[in-house]
């Protein structure tokens, strides 16, 4: 990982990227990085005959990593092409770290796109939910996007059949649905295998011990800088609606993660005047519910609480039914948003109050907001203050 840089070259001393380096942890490429890039591969060779090795890639944040082709096989007539990368999660204790991912890549006639296939080791969305509809394959939404852009430049360099692709890709991950046991994926509906993921291709790592000191540093930097008002962010995305709602300067945004009770702790005992907490639905739907780690391993997103929030926000007791055995807390969301029940901005609300709690009265004005997959804000509580917490909320 790259060292953070040094005052006086006009980077920020502080902020996520040199939160980041602070945890001399080596980072790693997602899933959808790694089919990306063998994808690209596989296509090059059906059009030219050749396969790039190592093949390059241009992430949604800049970066251009190379992938060296762990395999690769062309088919008689250049019918079909196949090249498979291998994963390096970097540091993070990934349990898709090792696996050989593949992309076979097939012509279709002109005005077809790229049609996505699951392969062996790549599951298949079976449940509402997901931000992908019933029956397709799980490849998400930014990695299809990512695949779709690298095709097409393809395509315009070596003669497609012009400015978009058209071609099915086929995603594999050998031993994938093994591997998927290990996951969330057979509770979520998603069968057969894992998911292609990654919103930016790379592979954040850390260790517990290591980011809490990250996130510490973080709020010392914000401070030391002056800083009145930081935002703890889930991940980049949110770490965006941070900065596009509050125009917040990067070292006032500290990267949390998972970590929301290691970002309230510190700063119950280090206060800034305004904390902003942003992040996914479900993943604050738990710091909601009195969790301080929101990690998918240690805490999970609590239907029945969900209930009893849209029963408070006039849910009948037919829709609350249907949230409690809603298959995700996005389905759940989005079956209150269309009976216009916002539980979006009551999960805010509560997040907020039980934020207040564990900050035990420092003097520190607290907002949340919750946004969805895409970066759209489902829901937002306004800041309050020490003595406001709403009565009957615990106290940490």
């Amino acid at each position: 990982m790259a060292e953070a840089q040094p005052q006086g070259t006009g980077k920020a001393a502080g902020g996520r990227s040199a939160q980041l380096a602070h945890t001399g942890l080596r980072p790693g490429w997602t899933t959808g990085a790694c089919a990306t890039a063998a994808s690209t591969a596989a296509y090059t060779a059906l059009l030219t005959g050749e396969f790039p090795d190592p093949v390059t890639i241009t992430l949604p944040k800049g970066q251009t990593p190379s992938f060296a082709l762990a395999v690769e096989e062309l088919a008689p007539g250049r019918t079909t092409a196949m090249a498979g990368v291998v994963k390096d999660a970097g540091d993070d204790p990934d349990v898709t770290h090792g696996a050989l991912v593949r992309a076979t890549v097939r012509a279709l006639p002109a005005g077809s796109g790229v049609v996505f296939k699951a392969g062996p080791g790549v599951g298949t969305v079976t449940r509402p939910g997901l931000p992908l509809d019933v029956g397709e394959p799980a490849i998400n939404p930014v990695p299809r996007q990512l695949m779709r852009e690298h095709l097409a430049e393809v395509a315009a360099r070596h003669g497609g059949t012009g400015a978009t692709a058209d071609v099915e890709v086929e995603i594999s991950v050998d031993h994938g649905e093994e591997i998927a046991r290990s996951t969330w994926n057979p509770r979520l509906g998603i069968l057969g295998g894992l998911s292609i993921l990654g919103t930016t291709g790379i592979v954040v790592p850390y260790s517990c011990s290591a980011w809490i000191d990250s996130i510490r540093r973080g709020v010392d930097v914000a401070r030391a800088a002056g800083r009145r008002h930081v935002a703890g962010c889930t991940g980049s995305t949110s770490e965006k609606v941070a900065v596009a709602l509050h125009h917040l300067p990067e070292d006032a945004l500290l990267d949390m993660g998972d970590f929301a009770g290691a970002v309230l702790k510190y700063i119950r005992r280090h206060p800034v005047e305004r904390l902003t907490i942003c992040g996914g639905f479900a993943k604050l739907s738990k710091l909601a519910a009195g969790h301080l780690d929101l990690h998918s391993a240690r805490s999970q997103v609590d239907k029945g609480f969900l209930a009893e929030l849209a029963r408070r926000g006039g849910a009948d007791e037919a829709l609350a039914g249907a949230v409690a055995e809603a298959n995700t807390g996005l389905a759940a969301l989005q079956l209150c948003t269309a009976a216009g029940v916002p539980l979006g901005d009551l999960v805010a609300a509560t997040a907020r109050d039980e934020s207040l709690a564990v900050l035990r009265g420092a003097p520190v004005a607290v907002d949340v907001i919750c946004i969805d997959r895409a970066g759209m804000v489902v829901g937002r509580a306004e800041p309050r203050g020490p003595g406001e917490v709403r009565q009957g909320s615990p106290q940490r």
